[in-house]
C-alpha cells in the first residue's frame, strides 16, 4: 500500500522541523507540505490529496480543534500538543491519536501505523485480518478470529471476544453494513456471529465452541443453514 499522505501544521518552527526530520525517516508516510499558520493549511492547493493532519492545538487564530471540525469527514487526525488537558476533548472529535510534547520517534511511529491500520480498515480493496475501532478513548485494532459475536443496542455495539468486551459507539446497522465480508453471519437483530467460532445450532440457539449461547431470531434462522 502507498504510503499515507499527510501535513503537519503547528505555529513552533522547532516542532515543525522535528516532525519533518522523522517523516524523512519513515517510507510509511509521505509529509506533503508543513505550515505554521492554519488558515494558510487551509487554503493549500492540494488540500483534497492529504489523509492524515497532524495538528498542534494552541495556535493563534485557529486552533488545532477548530481546523479538525473545517475538515471534510473520512480524513485522519493526530494532535500533537504540550497540553495534556485537551486529551479528552481530542478523543471526541475522533483523533487518531494524542500526542504530548516532546514527542520521541518511537511514539510518532506508533501514531502513524494507527493512521495506517484504519486507512486499511476502511479501503474495500484490502482483505481484513483485523478490525480497528474506538473503545474507551483508545483506538483497538483486534484480530478478527478473537471476535465471537458482536451485539448491537441503540447507539452502541458491544464486540465480544473471549477476553474481552469493548463497547463502541456506532449503530448495528452502520456497522454491518460496513463490515458485510468480515465473516459474520447475523443470528439475531442485535446478534452477529463469527462463523468460525459457532460449534452447533438450532431454531433457537447458537452454541459457540467455549459453550456460550445465544437467541437465534426467527427471521434469521435461514442464515444458518
Amino acid at each position: 500500500m502507498t504510503a499515507i499522505k499527510a501535513i503537519y501544521v503547528d505555529d513552533e518552527s522547532p516542532a515543525l522541523e522535528l516532525i519533518r526530520k522523522y517523516c524523512a525517516d519513515l517510507p510509511e508516510i509521505e509529509l506533503m507540505a508543513c505550515f505554521l499558520n492554519p488558515l494558510e493549511a487551509l487554503n493549500y492547493s492540494r488540500l483534497d490529496e492529504v489523509e492524515l493532519f497532524i495538528l498542534d492545538i494552541e495556535m493563534p487564530g485557529l486552533s488545532g480543534t477548530e481546523m479538525l471540525a473545517l475538515i471534510p469527514k473520512g480524513k485522519l487526525g493526530i494532535f500533537i500538543t504540550a497540553d495534556p488537558t485537551h486529551a479528552a476533548k481530542a478523543y471526541d472529535l475522533d483523533v487518531i491519536d494524542y500526542l504530548v510534547k516532546p514527542v520521541f520517534p518511537e511514539r510518532f511511529l506508533k501514531a502513524v501505523q494507527k493512521a495506517i491500520d484504519y486507512r486499511k480498515l476502511t479501503d474495500p480493496e484490502v482483505e481484513k485480518e483485523f478490525l480497528t475501532f474506538r473503545s474507551d478513548y483508545m483506538l483497538n485494532k483486534v484480530p478478527l478470529s478473537e471476535i465471537q459475536w458482536i451485539e448491537g443496542f441503540g447507539e452502541y455495539l458491544k464486540v465480544i471476544t473471549r477476553y474481552k468486551q469493548y463497547l463502541v459507539l456506532q449503530r448495528f446497522s452502520d456497522f454491518i453494513e460496513k463490515n458485510v465480508k468480515l465473516g459474520f453471519v447475523r443470528i439475531h437483530k442485535s446478534y452477529i456471529v463469527q462463523k468460525a467460532h459457532i460449534l452447533s445450532h438450532n431454531s433457537q440457539f447458537v452454541v459457540l465452541k467455549d459453550g456460550k449461547q445465544l437467541p437465534v431470531g426467527r427471521t434469521y434462522k435461514d442464515a444458518l443453514k
